[in-house]
């Protein structure tokens, strides 16, 4: 088995993930009775093509629940990608990219949680706090104080870090829609889509900062001519 050294402030995550994946796998049968060989990582219990909800639900695998989850998946992958870049150059930021990372993990337990079959004590497990929103609010200040105004439509560019930073933020797009009918039928914590918005607009000037901050230009929006 792999080690790595996990620093207090990600420890969270990694509990947190590790418990999320236990429970939803809970009711998978890995290895037989008596057998103390490895797990193995493929159950085969979505060969026909259904999956299970953190409720239990067997539910089709292109139903809108594993929908939005595999959207938050790309989306906290995309995230990964820019920050590998990102630690290339030095930038400072990188640990709210981790934090993001761990948060997306609490987004999809609440979306895999749907309330109308989820007991209290599913509901208490998942619940999905505010507080991650305003962080990002104030980190969006905090970067906005040190960038020039924006005065003209930028297209995705100024470097690897800002175009892979450009990426995730249409990602997030993608699951922000996914999620929000989730939200309005009341199956998810109406937070959860307020994050995701939130973390588009995060993502946005992010990508911005890391462009001036390595000195890249970004490309103006130009109408053909």
């Amino acid at each position: 088995m792999t080690s790595f050294i996990i620093k207090p402030a990600h420890l969270r995550c990694v509990v947190r993930t590790r418990w999320f994946l236990n429970q939803l796998c809970s009711n998978r049968s890995y290895v037989t009775e008596g057998d103390s060989k490895t797990p193995k990582i493929y159950t085969k219990t979505g060969d026909k093509g259904f999956s299970s909800t953190f409720t239990g639900e067997r539910r089709p695998k292109e139903d809108h629940i594993f929908e939005a989850l595999g959207n938050t998946d790309e989306l906290s992958s995309a995230i990964g990608l820019a920050r590998e870049f990102c630690l290339d150059k030095g930038h400072t930021f990188t640990y709210q990219l981790d934090k993001i990372q761990c948060i997306l993990q609490d987004v999809g337990s609440n979306v895999a949680t749907p309330r109308s079959s989820a007991r209290d004590s599913h509901i208490k497990r998942t619940k999905f706090i505010a507080q991650p929103i305003l962080d990002l609010e104030t980190w969006i200040d905090n970067f906005s104080e040190e960038l020039p105004p924006l005065t003209n439509f930028i297209l995705p560019s100024g470097g690897k870090s800002s175009a892979a930073l450009h990426i995730a933020r249409t990602v997030c797009r993608r699951a922000e829609r996914s999620v929000a009918p989730i939200v309005r039928s009341g199956e998810a914590d109406p937070d959860v889509a307020k994050f995701l918005n939130r973390l588009s607009d995060y993502l946005f000037t992010v990508a911005r900062y890391a462009a001036m901050k390595e000195s890249n230009e970004e490309k103006i929006y130009k109408r053909p001519e």
